[in-house]
């Protein structure tokens, strides 16, 4: 048993016998840290780990509080266990379907993994392009450096700090946005028939430009809470290539894997040279008192290729991504000259601009507490109003939340159906090349909370029902 498990262990011990009652209100992480003398760290995943068993609440702003109804509250999915068959080719024009109407105001859509352009700082955003235009030569009508706009990588290289990155300029290559990152790398690792363990479910757009490069997928088992463990990636040597490993707050379970889990798994894959491709693009948009820290942070031989952008936190549209590839520098450099050449250099140097100072901070702040805010009222509103045998994921991060219901549903076939109601979810076998996950969906909380959301999605658990 780790420590964090042997803490969460003692507290629900406290809770059993009465010591902590319902509504009261758990000790600081700060307080537990200093009282049994382990990191604050620690104590968040222990927390983790009693949110999940339905012990304890968290409230913005006020701390964690042991449940009212702790017995009533729906269950976290279950741990994947993906049986890695021959592909099940039905999953194309499923993900056609749900993102043909993708921006159609018209519809409800908890289908996106993006949060409402409403929250994004739209004006001081324009602020920041206005300037990037004058401050670039030629108007930012150039080529950029192939490696990407300077003043963009020496601010992300800056914020690394926040998860001891200790990057460097020169260690970063600037792209158009996370997928095109992961792109490259799968250019510079893979062949046809490579084979790559992925989390299960995870995101399409993976999966997709995984299969039509012709990559043999191996879907890992996947725990909501805790992703990936050490021992499924020990299963997993010799039967992979290269790895790829949403880490922080998976899409779309929303899972965080510990700090110990990622150092190990990182250990693991190096000794046994296998790269570690990391998409860290949700990071910063965690609910705990810091920012977990990627793979990366581990990384002592350069084998992990980590990749981000600012699509999920600042501006979808401008399409600025980025990656650390360590050792495969060279490589990533001249498979993006061969394809793009250079960036978009007036939105890079915008985005640069907007890092350089707090505004950054400020603004994540208000998005991560909105975020949170709404994951809270839409697990509630689950809660109350979906069907019996329920379970939903309980994310400390990202915008998405995952939803299993009862066995015999399929979740497929009620797309049609829902969206006739001017409602767009997510089904579930999107998010896996197995026959898995039918009867599971996501949602996108990553919407202003209102009146008219709350019914919205109280009529999604009515047609759920039927």
């Amino acid at each position: 048993m780790t420590l964090y498990q042997e803490l969460a262990a003692n507290f629900e011990r406290l809770i059993q016998n009465g010591s902590l009652r319902v509504g009261d209100r758990m000790p600081s992480i700060r307080t537990v840290s200093k009282e049994y003398g382990v990191s604050k760290n620690t104590v968040i995943q222990a927390y983790l780990v009693l949110e999940s068993r339905s012990c304890i609440v968290p409230r913005p702003q006020a701390g964690f509080f042991v449940c009212g109804k702790a017995n009533q509250r729906l269950p976290v999915p279950d741990a994947s266990m993906p049986q890695n068959h021959p592909p099940d080719p039905a999953d194309d024009g499923l993900i056609g379907k749900v993102f043909r109407n993708f921006v159609n105001k018209e519809i409800t859509q908890l289908s996106l993994s993006v949060p409402d352009e409403s929250f994004f700082p739209v004006a001081r955003l324009n602020k920041c392009l206005h300037k990037a235009a004058q401050t670039l030569s030629f108007g930012g009508t150039g080529y950029d450096d192939i490696q990407g706009n300077v003043r963009l990588r020496k601010n992300i290289a800056k914020w690394s700090f926040t998860w001891s990155g200790n990057l460097a300029t020169r260690d970063l290559v600037t792209t158009s946005g996370a997928m095109h990152a992961i792109s490259l790398a799968f250019m510079a690792l893979t062949k046809p028939g490579t084979r790559i363990g992925v989390e299960s479910p995870v995101y399409f757009g993976i999966l997709q430009l995984a299969k039509n490069m012709g990559l043999q997928v191996v879907e890992l088992p996947t725990h909501p809470v805790f992703g990936v463990s050490p021992d499924d990636i020990k299963a997993a040597i010799g039967k992979i290539d290269i790895c790829l490993l949403v880490s922080n707050f998976n899409n779309p379970l929303g899972s965080c894997m510990p700090e110990e889990n990622k150092r190990e798994v990182v250990r693991l894959l190096a000794r046994n040279g296998i790269p570690l491709i990391e998409d860290d693009l949700y990071g910063d948009v965690y609910f705990g008192a810091n920012r977990p820290r990627p793979c990366k942070a581990f990384d002592e031989e350069g084998m992990v290729l980590w990749c981000g952008s600012v699509s999920k936190t600042l501006a979808p549209g401008y399409r600025v991504g980025w990656m650390a590839p360590g050792k495969y520098m060279k490589d990533i450099l001249k498979l993006k000259l061969f394809h793009s050449v250079s960036g978009t250099a007036l939105t890079q140097e915008a985005i640069g601009l907007f890092l350089e100072n707090d505004r950054y901070e400020r603004h994540l702040r208000s998005l991560r507490k909105n975020l949170h805010e709404n994951s809270l009222h839409f697990i509630r509103t689950i809660a109350d109003h979906f069907p019996e045998q329920t379970k939903v994921s309980r994310p400390q991060g990202g915008f998405v939340l995952w939803v299993e219901l009862a066995k015999n549903v399929d979740t497929g076939k009620l797309f049609d159906p829902v969206l006739s109601r001017g409602i767009s979810f997510a089904p579930g076998r999107m998010f896996t090349l197995q026959n898995q996950f039918h009867h599971c969906l996501r949602l996108n909380y990553g919407l202003p909370w209102t009146e008219r959301l709350e019914k919205r999605l109280i009529e999604l658990g009515q047609l759920l029902k039927n």
